[in-house]
């Protein structure tokens, strides 16, 4: 199974890349919501991990909504 984060902004969603492990992909999904350049940045609205798949597997893992 493999996993992507997407960024969410005014202009849609963009895949920052794609993971074979949860692990890895939970490290990334952390260190983007914590960078200072999308907090700031002001157009980038959410960060998503998501589980790829189809029917059920796939899915949103979790979510982080910058201010």
């Amino acid at each position: 199974m493999k996993f992507s984060i997407k960024t969410h902004d005014a202009w849609g969603t963009v895949e920052v890349g794609r993971f074979e492990t949860l692990q890895e992909a939970r490290m990334v999904f952390a260190s983007l919501c914590q960078d200072p350049w999308y907090s700031n940045d002001g157009t980038v609205k959410g960060v998503e991990l998501v589980e790829d798949g189809e029917g059920e597997s796939a899915g949103r893992l979790d979510w982080f909504a910058f201010p």
